[in-house]
Parts: structure tokens; sequence; C-alpha cells
């Protein structure tokens, strides 16, 4: 098995460099900076116990790579960006490949299995961050991460069983689930404070509001009939095999949607999660005004360039009223 990886950010590049150090044959799909850091000197992993260099093969578009029948696709771009990846995808002859969405949301397998049949889902618990061009950070031990692995829409086959050992390997701990799609709706419900933090900036409690919007998330999935499992701080498998701490002389970024608008992203994931419970509310005839305004917060901060943590508690409290 070769392993590409499409998007190689902060749990791409973790997930790239810890598999190429444990041997699996790698090549990532990377641009700008980044891309030119990779290709020069590598990519620089720090973790509490742990740092390391990796050097592996990487491309600025998917028509670089000649494709392999054995090979296995990692979507690790933000959900934004999916669209224009699978179309890249298939534009350079990828057709039968297992395509594994490594991404928050649970939105990706779907848009994936318009145009490829071997789609599998992932759910991502990885504390982790794109410092700059040629360093990321994962801020777990023992493990890096926990992964939940499985075919969409449900099953599991021999390639989630092959991409498990393999991480397993790279010092990840990979799970074959049966319904993956629980676990990743699970997830969802644990992101729908991302847009929170952002708005007011990392280490400030928000821990009533974050409540609040997680139980109308937590409504909506269940007026929908849909399944989740938790996959947050009560998940047992956290106590053993990822216990989130810092990395030496480093401070912690906050989550993927702060780090996105520090960078100046032209678009948030928050569609793809406080947006998705919007969605599914109003395919069923409710409505989600706390989701629907973070939502719409996000596009707003992007929009009007406010950047990140410009808000107070009180501000969000007001728009959320």
């Amino acid at each position: 098995m070769r392993v590409v990886v499409y998007g190689v950010g902060a749990v791409g590049g973790v997930v790239a460099a810890a598999l190429t150090r444990s041997g699996t044959d790698v090549i990532g799909i990377a641009r700008g900076a980044q891309l030119d850091a990779i290709r020069a000197n590598g990519l620089r992993v720090r973790a509490p116990e742990d740092e390391f260099v990796a050097r592996f093969a990487c491309a600025a578009t998917p028509q670089g790579i000649s494709f392999r029948p054995d090979d296995a696709i990692l979507l690790t771009m933000k959900s934004q960006d999916t669209e224009a990846a699978l179309e890249a995808l298939r534009a350079a002859g990828v057709s039968d490949q297992p395509i594994f969405c490594f991404q928050n949301g649970v939105a990706n397998e779907r848009r994936a299995l318009r145009l490829f049949d071997n789609v599998h889902g992932v759910t991502v618990m990885m504390p982790c961050s794109y410092l700059e061009p040629g360093r990321v950070s994962v801020r777990a031990a023992p493990r890096f991460g926990i992964f939940d692995i499985g075919r969409f829409p449900g099953g599991s086959d021999a390639a989630d069983q092959a991409l498990a050992q393999r991480l397993d390997a790279a010092n990840f701990a990979g799970f074959v689930q049966q319904d993956v799609m629980a676990s990743k709706y699970g997830k969802l419900l644990l992101n729908l404070g991302n847009m929170i933090e952002a708005a007011v900036g990392p280490g400030v409690d928000t821990r009533a509001l974050r409540a609040r919007v997680r139980a109308e998330g937590m409504a909506v999935l269940r007026h929908a009939g849909i399944r989740w499992i938790d996959v947050d701080g009560s998940d047992p498998r956290r106590d053993t095999l990822m216990i989130t701490t810092e990395v030496p002389g480093e401070d912690r970024p906050g989550g993927s949607t702060l780090q996105s608008l520090r960078r100046g992203a032209d678009r948030l994931e928050s569609d793809f999660l406080n947006g998705e419970i919007a969605l599914i509310a109003r395919l069923h005839g409710m409505s989600a005004p706390l989701n629907s305004a973070l939502a719409a917060l996000g596009a707003r901060l992007v929009r009007d360039r406010t950047g990140a943590a410009s808000m107070t508690v009180a501000d969000l409290e007001a728009l959320l009223a």
C-alpha cells in the first residue's frame, strides 16, 4: 500500500510524517510555502515526547502523481476545499482506489461518493497544529491520535484493516468500525464549538455557550433519527491512548477554525459544522438558530476581515440571545 496524503497541513502533515517514519511509502500533495519547505528540508513534527523530521515525495497537484492500483488516498484538506480536490483526483485518473475522508464534518463522504465508488469515512481525534511552513505539532501522548475508520455509508473492508494497521505502526490508534458515520456525527457535535473559540479566542470560558449550541445540535440529530456516539472526553480510549498535553516551548494555538481564521482563510469550515446542523434542521422542518447564527458569523468574520478573537463572550451571547 502506498498512501497519498492530499493536503499536508496539520492533520495531513502529522499523518504523512509519522507514516513515513514507520516505513510506509507516502507521497503528499501540498501547496505554496509548505510544498517548498517539505521539498527542501522535509517536515518537522513536534510532540510532547517526540520530535522528528520526515522526508517524503510531495506534488503540487494530483496531476503530478502517477496513481497506482495499490494507492490509498487520504483527503486531509478542510471541507470547503473538498469539491475542487475531488474534481482534480478524477481528472488525474483516480477511479477504484480507496478514498479516506480524514476530515471534520459529515458531508465529504457523500460528495466523494458522487464521483467515486470506494469511499471511506475517518473520524479524526488528534489535537494538532500547522505552525509554519515545514513545521507541525501534535499535543497528545502516548499515541498521536485516534482514528475510527470504515466504509461509507456503512461496513468495512480489507482497505480499512490495512490502513488501521499502518496507522497503528505509526503511533496512532486505528479502529475499524461498521458504522463510522455514528462516530463522525459525534465528532460533529464536538466541533460545533469551534466557531465560538474562533470568535473569542482560546482559553476563554465558553462552556455555557458551547453546551447550548451542542444541545441544539443533539436535538436536531435526534429529531432527524441520526445516530451518534460520543467521542469527546467521555470516550474511554482517550484516558489511555491519547492524553492531551502540551508541547514544550509552544503555546496552544487553538482549534482548526481559529487557526484558519488567523491564517487569513477566505472561507471557514463552519459552513460544514454549524451549517450542517442548520441544513439537517431545515430538511426536517426545524430551525437551529444558534448554529445558523454561528455559520453566518464565520462568513461575516471572513468577509469583513475582522480576524480571530475579535469578540467578547458578551458580544457572542448577545448574538445568540
